[in-house]
């Protein structure tokens, strides 16, 4: 064996052994976790907080997720933008609730503010907040400088079990 196979062999072991595709997005080929099974609000592998393809205009919110059987565990979220028109932003925070109702006075968590067409994973550790049986999601708008005042956005966000 030559140090040029080294390398080589290292990636391809890697890529065998840990094959589960519901690790990994790719946009090239637009796969929105058609592997999964999903109910209507209830996540079993995987779920959206605020659905694929969903386009907006302002600032708004999702409807309340129920964890079910998640509760209590280590969550991965993966926010895409797959539309932006220039000179805008999106920032979007995710909420939790005991109830459905009651969300509380803060976010859980924020994820940075975006500008641009992207794919970005977070992770979410409930381990240290079981009472947490409900996400929503919620989203701020921005748009300055010159065109249509409006800002639109063409975004999705999916929750996963870690």
């Amino acid at each position: 064996m030559t140090p040029s196979d080294e390398p080589e062999s290292e990636i391809s072991e890697i890529q065998m052994t840990d094959t589960r595709p519901d690790l990994w997005y790719d946009a090239r080929l637009a796969v929105e976790g058609s592997h999964h099974i999903m109910s209507s609000n209830v996540i079993t592998k995987s779920s959206f907080l605020v659905p694929a393809g969903t386009e907006s205009e302002g600032s708004g919110h999702g409807a309340a997720l129920e964890l079910s059987a998640l509760a209590g565990r280590a969550l991965m979220l993966v926010l895409r933008i797959d539309r932006v028109v220039e000179q805008e932003s999106l920032h979007v925070s995710i909420w939790g609730s005991a109830d459905g109702q009651d969300w509380g006075p803060q976010a859980l968590f924020w994820f940075p503010q975006k500008f641009y067409s992207s794919a970005t994973p977070a992770a979410l550790d409930l381990k240290q907040r079981p009472e947490i049986k409900f996400l929503q999601a919620r989203w701020e708008t921005n748009r300055w400088g010159r065109g249509i005042p409006r800002p639109q956005f063409k975004f999705s966000l999916e929750v996963q079990e870690a």
